[in-house]
């Protein structure tokens, strides 16, 4: 019976060591100077966002053909909700509500922020509504028509996650900037670095582009070089990323955030080229990308509003062809934080 009683001590002593390194782990990564930052006073927030996407993508052949289509900037509205390091939410195009149709633009992130560590993913179909913005065809082709005629031949998708770590997460905030969850009192800058996986395809009718371009060019006979004459691309990227993000708090509540960040990435990608013989393509290359955050915020622990601007590049470049993709967002805000914490509740 002793022995069982001892067995049976050190065994709950064993859990509580675990729970206590858990906790303490737990803790760590949310470890703040309360000198430099303001923590959290509640468990909950909701928040209303409405969001501007811009979307801008450029094919090249290995000829020097290139054409650049993106869709008009687009406005979407969607509720959000939060749980201590926690954030999910989704916005609606106001002119294309629904799932039914795969053309409708749709866009679903979720995140999780910590003083130390954040996570990003992010789902978002573009819709097929695009426009050609310029076109290259060639030396003495009139292409001048060609600029802003609607272009329904093109299908975006882009699926992926970013990894990032804080190396000055005790006394800069990235989330003050980006979640709301902490306010920043002190202005403060940190490095950052980061990894990430992407998934991007491209649908191109290119037997529609070469109609559009045969309507509106001169003279009517250029013809789309082979490197543009795809019908489906499929692009894999790894990256690895440094930074450099400071916070800037011009007066009490208001917080001015800038952020920039360089990636490393290896892409594989894969294909079907058009034409009377169908066949696959696929290739292997290291490339620079970047993303781009911007914040400005106000924020009395109970209430906040602001706007933000995150912009990124993806590149893609090889001797057939290459693609240029820059897709970003402009937000504005405003929410609402409830369920205070034990801690603040007697203050």
């Amino acid at each position: 019976m002793i022995g069982s009683a001892l067995f049976a001590s050190a065994s709950e002593g064993g859990q509580r060591n675990e729970l206590g390194w858990v906790k303490r782990l737990v803790r760590g990564f949310s470890a703040i100077d309360t000198n430099y930052i303001e923590p959290q006073h509640y468990n909950f927030t909701v928040m209303l966002q409405s969001t501007f996407n811009y979307d801008i993508y450029r094919l090249r052949s290995n000829s020097g053909q290139a054409v650049t289509l993106s869709p008009d900037m687009a406005m979407r509205i969607g509720p959000y909700m939060g749980w201590r390091w926690f954030f999910l939410g989704y916005t609606f195009d106001l002119k294309h509500i629904g799932f039914g149709d795969s053309g409708k633009k749709r866009e679903l992130e979720f995140s999780i922020y910590s003083s130390q560590i954040g996570v990003d993913l992010f789902y978002r179909r573009t819709g097929s509504d695009y426009k050609i913005r310029n076109a290259y065809l060639g030396d003495g082709v009139d292409v001048s028509r060609l600029v802003d005629v609607a272009f329904d031949g093109i299908n975006v998708g882009i699926t992926g996650i970013n990894l990032y770590y804080i190396f000055n997460h005790e006394r800069f905030s990235y989330p003050a900037a980006f979640a709301q969850s902490t306010c920043q009192k002190i202005s403060c800058g940190s490095w950052l670095a980061g990894i990430g996986y992407t998934s991007n395809s491209i649908e191109l009718d290119y037997a529609k582009l070469q109609n559009v371009v045969a309507q509106y060019c001169k003279p009517s006979t250029v013809k789309i070089d082979s490197g543009l004459m795809f019908n489906s691309v499929k692009y894999y990227d790894v990256s690895v990323s440094g930074g450099y993000a400071y916070n800037w708090v011009f007066a009490k509540g208001f917080l001015f955030c800038a952020s920039a960040s360089v990636a490393l990435a290896y892409k594989h990608a894969h294909g079907n080229i058009g034409g009377n013989n169908d066949r696959g393509f696929s290739f292997n290359n290291v490339n620079i990308d970047g993303i781009g955050r911007f914040g400005l915020v106000y924020n009395n622990t109970r209430w906040y509003a602001g706007a933000s601007a995150i912009l990124h590049s993806y590149n893609y470049r090889k001797n057939r062809f290459a693609t240029n993709n820059v897709f970003g967002s402009l937000n504005f805000y405003i929410g609402y934080n409830f369920g205070l914490k034990k801690g603040y509740r007697n203050k």
